[in-house]
């Protein structure tokens, strides 16, 4: 059966796709549960701004010492338009909605429904969108409309317009970062984190007491490294390159595998507890995500099945 593979550069190495893929789908399935344990003793604000500012200038040095010029003025503008919607605004409303009840588990799950927004807005954008996709995304509005009534959402109104209002940032800020003119990836990357994290510490600055950042525990400092170098310095990096090297279907198909490793992790280690509902939305979410990144290539197998001599 045909895959997203097929519509990748061709120049690019499978191996390398993989290895990419493997980061985004381990990696992030747990980090909601290492934000988490950061939370317990960290102000949110302060400490999503300082990790990516921080990860902004890492990855600065890192790109002027490849050789990489410093972005034009359009495209700092528009790592500003990228950075305030990915890493100020999604991951922002993903340390609210933690902050106000929502399990890491619960939160990955929510992330799942960014495929299903970026599908929209290629469609918005004058792309194509096959039949299968809008079916899958009927199937996606079901399965939130369920997960509204996981109990962890009932007990939170914040935390859930948190939790839904993150993977919408994301997906915006996904699509555009593969339309608006960006310098190279390395230095995309830190503008964007850096541009995005400054913003978020402005936030703080207004909102939340920085002392808080000094009275954290080591537990919480060692769950903040760990968001710093894997989930954002290795894993996003590979996600950006992702978003240049292959389809945004593609890209996105972490979203199959974070909502099961967190769910793991948090029910495994954390000690969170789920209702029935998470498990009657799941599989609508994963049916929503069949169709809209493999709805084609499912039809078009199906069609050859049928057609196909029997022995």
């Amino acid at each position: 059966m045909p895959t997203n593979f097929q519509n990748t550069n061709a120049k690019t190495p499978v191996a390398l796709l993989v290895t990419a893929l493997l980061l985004v789908y381990i990696v992030w399935g747990t980090t909601y549960f290492a934000i988490g344990i950061a939370l317990q003793s960290m102000p949110a604000l302060w400490m999503n701004g300082i990790r990516f500012t921080l990860a902004g200038l890492v990855m600065l040095v890192w790109a002027l010492a490849r050789g990489e010029k410093l972005p034009t003025a359009l495209q700092w503008r528009n790592a500003a338009l990228v950075g305030g919607l990915m890493v100020f605004g999604a991951m922002t409303l993903v340390m609210v909605a933690q902050s106000h009840g929502i399990g890491s588990g619960l939160m990955a799950t929510v992330v799942t429904t960014m495929p299903m927004w970026l599908a929209l807005w290629t469609r918005i954008g004058g792309e194509r969108v096959p039949m299968t996709s809008w079916f899958g995304l009927v199937l996606g509005v079901l399965g939130a409309a369920l997960l509204s009534m996981e109990g962890d959402f009932s007990a939170s109104w914040l935390g859930a317009l948190a939790a839904f209002g993150a993977p919408l940032c994301w997906s915006v800020g996904s699509y555009a970062s593969r339309k608006l003119d960006m310098p190279r990836p390395a230095m995309a990357a830190a503008a964007q984190w850096l541009l995005g994290g400054a913003m978020g510490l402005v936030l703080a600055a207004a909102m939340e007491p920085v002392e808080g950042m000094f009275h954290a525990t080591a537990t919480a400092w060692w769950a903040w490294t760990y968001l710093l170098v894997f989930g954002t310095l290795i894993a996003l990096n590979a996600y950006l390159w992702l978003l240049q090297n292959t389809t945004a279907a593609l890209a996105g198909s972490y979203s199959f595998v974070n909502p099961a490793v967190a769910l793991l992790v948090g029910a495994g280690i954390g000690g969170e507890h789920l209702t029935g509902w998470v498990f009657a939305a799941l599989p609508l979410i994963a049916a929503a995500l069949v169709c809209i990144m493999y709805g084609p290539a499912l039809v078009a197998w199906l069609r050859r099945t049928r057609l196909a001599p029997t022995a």
